[in-house]
């Protein structure tokens, strides 16, 4: 199935609800002309995702990671829009974890999932105190919490007969990590769209790869999602990935498009042009001799 010409010709003739109908979910949504292109637009993104990396082959049930924030709405809205056409295959299961942040609001995301209709699960799990313990005084929190929630979450995918784990990373995120490794980890590394985890039962698809940050921002705001601010992570100052966002955002003011090359790069990599020779097969070349 060509996923990326059904959607683009249904919509190049109609409004997203005159083709068939749209997710309850976007029954209070903007009808406007710059709405639906921001719509059509973010669809197309995942859908060249999904064709690109091939991330619906054997797939049938998913686990979508919810934290509360702009990005994970909107992919859980975005996906649901392409299942409600018919155009994803896949049973959808929110999931999000409550991480024992003081404070967080535990009735937002169980009534707002009961109330638009999906599948999901609730999992309480302390992982924040393991954090504020372990991490030192001025220490960075996110990888810590990140690896945490993610054995968790895998944990859940399992019990939950899924295939895969969604996550709502975007076309920033990929960036910022491809830039802190490269300035701090001295590799050439990102954050892949699709990832087998290390005991090899489970896929990490992120669908929003080459979706813009911006444009999430903006589609969380047309919708009007109920958006939970993170107290952990989100309160720390000075920390590495805001470094890299601060100075993508200066490269991309200065320079507009610079960050659609970026990505670009990432997927047009040439071994012989670097300098790892476990790419790159150097002490194989020779010069061919003219008088042979």
């Amino acid at each position: 199935m060509n996923i990326v010409a059904n959607i683009d010709d249904m919509q190049d003739s109609v409004e997203p609800e005159e083709a068939g109908g749209s997710h309850p979910l976007f029954a209070h949504a903007p009808r406007s002309v710059s709405f639906n292109k921001l719509r059509k637009r973010l669809l197309r993104n995942i859908r060249q995702a999904f064709d690109d990396f091939d991330m619906l082959k054997g797939q049938k049930r998913w686990l979508v990671g919810l934290s509360g924030g702009k990005d994970s709405y909107g992919l859980l809205a975005l996906l649901l829009d392409l299942k409600w056409r018919g155009l994803l295959p896949v049973e959808l299961i929110a999931c999000n974890l409550d991480q024992g942040q003081p404070n967080f609001p535990k009735h937002i995301l169980p009534d707002y999932l009961a109330k638009i209709g999906v599948p999901h699960r609730i999992e309480y799990r302390d992982t924040y105190s393991i954090v504020k313990e372990k991490v030192p005084a001025g220490g960075t929190y996110c990888s810590l919490c990140s690896r945490l929630r993610r054995g968790n979450l895998y944990r859940i995918a399992r019990e939950e007969g899924c295939d895969a784990l969604l996550l709502g990373h975007h076309r920033e995120d990929i960036l910022e990590t491809f830039f802190m490794n490269f300035f701090h980890g001295g590799r050439l590394a990102g954050m892949p769209a699709k990832l087998m985890n290390d005991e090899g039962d489970l896929m990490v698809l992120r669908p929003l790869a080459y979706c813009a940050e911006d444009d999430m921002a903006k589609f969380a705001s047309a919708m009007e999602f109920p958006i939970i601010p993170c107290d952990l992570c989100g309160s720390q100052d000075g920390l590495q990935r805001n470094a890299m966002k601060d100075m993508l955002a200066d490269i991309e003011r200065r320079m507009p498009g610079r960050k659609d090359v970026m990505l670009r790069a990432l997927s047009h990599v040439n071994p012989s042009h670097l300098l790892d020779p476990k790419l790159f097969d150097f002490s194989g070349l020779s010069v061919t001799d003219p008088s042979s």
